[in-house]
């Protein structure tokens, strides 16, 4: 059988400077780096000085990224780990099975042996190989042939072997190009990302802040408009809503089932506005007993493990049925549904708190606790006013959101034409 030869190959992208130069290299990583075995066995880094690595956080000091070190009784032996150096954690993540490799773009610090601790040689740039490395094709096809998998899920890989597979890359002066042009395009998802943060972490304080505290009927922030108006009414939940509950078609039958009418459950309800589920069902189960609620209605997860963290809530904008571990809300006596939405969740702590643990460890919340639920609410006219500021602050999320989402799109997108795919020199 004649020897298979590899082809060279350049990407579909390249920077006009290099658009002449040579094609890409598939060379040994044991080229690129080279393992660094300096231990801190002078302590000259201690436990504040430990580091982590993440897929999505790259490798950061401990007490930064999880709030405390959980270094061992002894660091001695850690491995250092210089700025610009590349750490491979030998830990599965849900997209990386393998494990990670991230640079260290901070300062120096250590790591537990569990890691291995890499440096460039002349002919890498650290920061290239990192964004190689974080694209997950790369990173799972380089490792994927070189690390078993014990028992336990656990990496059965020695430090030198991980060197052994192949990468592609240019010359240096290209990798530092490329690295630049993708760490620039990272300060800007940065930016964007901490930007969104803001507005949710204002929002929860708003919401704070325009709901009353528990035992009291004003809340601290009033729009001027209402600061002379009368207090807050005390009632209850049961008194602004009449709660219904939901059901599951019988799966035996297929005829309830793929049908027009989405079937909400926990899995829906990720935000306030719900327009669709990922289940439907037939109008025929509607017919043998599915409960149908119109547009407005809320939907509020009563039983489930998500309970233990969270009450979901949204408001449905189109008629839905919805399962047993939800309880459909019907606003009544001129409540406004959005208004009522916002007032629950302007109360998750309470509902938290209300909490019970059933059997298999899920949470669940009783119905009559919940009716009796003491609440304040003002008039419609500002009820109207705080749903309607609440809700523009989150279409300003949605939008900001969004742009978070393009700018990660258009980065993977640049990315798949900065490298050529490694199956391409096959």
């Amino acid at each position: 059988m004649a020897k298979q030869v590899k082809t060279p190959v350049a990407p579909r992208l390249r920077f006009p400077e290099f658009r002449e130069a040579d094609t890409w290299a598939r060379m040994s990583l044991s080229k690129l780096l080279r393992e660094r075995k300096q231990r801190n066995r002078d302590l000259k880094y201690g436990p504040e000085d430990v580091l982590s690595v993440s897929g999505d956080h790259g490798c950061v000091n401990q007490i930064e990224l999880l709030g405390r070190s959980y270094a061992g009784v002894s660091v001695k032996e850690y491995h250092v780990v210089e700025t610009g150096d590349l750490v491979y954690t030998k830990s599965p993540l849900k997209k990386n099975p393998y494990g990670v490799i991230k640079e260290n773009k901070g300062k120096p610090g250590i790591v537990s042996t569990l890691y291995a601790v890499y440096h460039v040689t002349e002919l890498a740039h650290p920061a290239y190989l990192d964004h190689y490395f974080s694209g997950d094709y790369n990173l799972n096809s380089y490792l994927q042939p070189i690390v078993r998998k014990g028992a336990k899920n656990d990496m059965k890989v020695n430090n030198a072997a991980v060197l052994s597979g192949e990468v592609l890359a240019p010359k240096v002066p290209e990798q530092q190009k490329i690295a630049d042009c993708l760490t620039s395009l990272d300060r800007v998802i940065a930016v964007q990302r901490r930007k969104l943060a803001a507005l949710i972490d204002y929002k929860r304080g708003l919401i704070r802040q325009l709901f009353p505290r528990e035992g009291e009927t004003l809340p601290r922030l009033r729009f001027p408009e209402f600061r002379d108006a009368s207090g807050w009414e005390p009632t209850t939940l049961g008194a602004l809503a009449d709660f219904h509950s939901g059901s599951t078609p019988s799966k035996a039958n297929p005829a309830f089932w793929n049908g027009a009418i989405p079937w909400a459950s926990a899995k829906d309800m990720k935000q306030l506005f719900l327009d669709d589920a990922e289940d439907h069902i037939s109008t025929l189960a509607v017919y043998d007993g599915a409960k149908l609620v119109p547009s407005g209605a809320l939907l509020m997860l009563t039983r489930g493990m998500t309970l233990l963290k969270d009450v979901p809530i949204c408001v449905l904008r189109r008629e839905m049925s919805f399962n047993q571990d939800v309880k459909a809300l019907l606003p009544k006596g001129g409540t406004e549904g959005l208004f009522l939405a916002l007032l629950l969740l302007g109360n998750k702590e309470r509902l938290l708190r209300m909490v019970d643990i059933a059997g298999h460890g899920t949470g669940k919340l009783n119905t009559d606790e919940l009716k009796a639920l003491e609440l304040s609410t003002p008039k419609p006219a500002e009820q109207r006013r705080i749903a309607d500021c609440l809700v523009s602050l989150d279409t300003r999320i949605a939008a900001e959101s969004e742009k978070l989402d393009a700018f990660k799109t258009h980065k993977r997108s640049l990315m798949q034409q900065l490298f050529p795919s490694p199956e391409e020199t096959l």
